[in-house]
């Protein structure tokens, strides 16, 4: 399912367009897509259509269309402080986008039935904390991704305020995933061809509506020709924050809350305008006129004035061009300001890489 919405150029235009078809309609959901570029999660070579409404698959490597993911955020009805389980969380890319929106404050699960995805989701949720500045425009909840079917998760398991299965799921297993799902909460999930949002009302009642036809791959279920019992997916424990963390939330939010009281515009990254076409400045000619045979011929010739006033135009344009791509770049060009704070603090460096969240691989 894709190709709703025009093609863009970059993650800014995919997230223009998403909106004006009214696919992402809340402000925090529309902050959440442009902080995270969509084509940092293709592999290298494969990114042509990343900005196109389209699903790509690249062996067990999946992301669904842009409209379905930006439905789903809206479907969610994320805020701070929830508990999320993504089943079939695949490359990590909504995950990171709901860590966003959910806080340091928040859980953030994902069960993927392939290692290698895993493992791929890992590697750029590790690129997005160490090199993508958005990281510390927000406060994040990271997510922790473990290898499983999705159907096999232990039945003495927590429950989640919000839960989003990423396969397509037969009318048989419905009841599996409510049970998985607090009471308020809201589960988002493809049944029979309609991505359907289901709101848990009360301990035997619910809620459901269909947002969007969708066409997805069914989930995996085990083999269980030979009689044996698969092993069950045990979803990691919540704990208590570490004082250590909880150290690091609150100096990296104060040190935030400064640098944008001192420079508030400093950190904001604006769109460059689009650049306009240049005018294409004409000569102007004079005619005189030259007799071939009996007729009087009017022949076009320059003259050097003209020359002169053409490229002194030409010139011009040219410089106000320059002055424009400069101005675009220094746009564009947002300084990182908790960044800069953090590392001109007089604090040891190992302490700066723990406030700026860097880890050893």
């Amino acid at each position: 399912m894709g190709g709703a919405v025009s093609a863009g150029e970059d993650n800014d235009d995919l997230i223009d367009n998403l909106k004006e078809a009214q696919y992402i309609r809340s402000g925090y959901v529309e902050q959440a897509f442009r902080a995270i570029d969509r084509g940092d999660y293709y592999l290298v070579g494969c990114r042509d259509n990343a900005y196109k409404d389209l699903a790509w698959k690249h062996g067990n490597i999946h992301l669904s269309a842009p409209c379905i993911y930006s439905e789903v955020m809206e479907a969610l009805k994320l805020q701070q402080g929830l508990s999320f389980l993504n089943l079939g969380s695949g490359t990590g890319y909504l995950s990171t986008m709901v860590g966003l929106i959910i806080g340091p404050f928040g859980v953030n699960h994902g069960v993927e039935l392939h290692r290698d995805v895993v493992d791929y989701a890992k590697e750029k949720l590790d690129n997005f904390i160490k090199n993508n500045d958005s990281f510390d425009k927000f406060e994040f909840c990271e997510p922790i991704f473990t290898v499983g079917n999705c159907l096999e998760i232990s039945s003495d398991s927590r429950q989640y305020d919000r839960i989003y299965c990423g396969a397509g799921v037969q009318k048989d297993h419905e009841n599996y995933m409510k049970i998985l799902l607090k009471v308020g909460g809201i589960l988002v999930m493809p049944i029979e061809d309609q991505l359907t949002q289901i709101t848990r009302t009360g301990q035997c009642s619910w809620e459901s509506k269909n947002i969007l036809a969708v066409s997805f791959a069914p989930l995996v279920q085990q083999n269980r020709a030979d009689g044996s019992k698969p092993d069950a997916v045990e979803l990691p424990p919540v704990t208590v924050r570490s004082l250590q963390d909880l150290s690091r939330i609150y100096i990296r939010r104060t040190l935030r809350d400064l640098t944008n009281e001192e420079s508030p515009d400093k950190g904001l990254v604006q769109r460059a305008p689009q650049k306009r076409k240049r005018r294409r400045c004409r000569r102007r000619r004079i005619n005189t006129y030259v007799f071939v045979g009996n007729q009087l011929i009017p022949q076009a010739v320059e003259s050097e004035e003209d020359e002169r006033i053409e490229e002194e135009q030409h010139k011009e344009v040219q410089e106000k061009e320059e002055e424009r791509d400069i101005g675009s770049i220094e746009i564009l060009k947002a300084v990182n300001v908790l960044r800069d704070k953090i590392m001109t603090l007089p604090l040891p460096e190992s302490l700066k890489a723990y406030l700026l969240h860097y880890r050893d691989k």
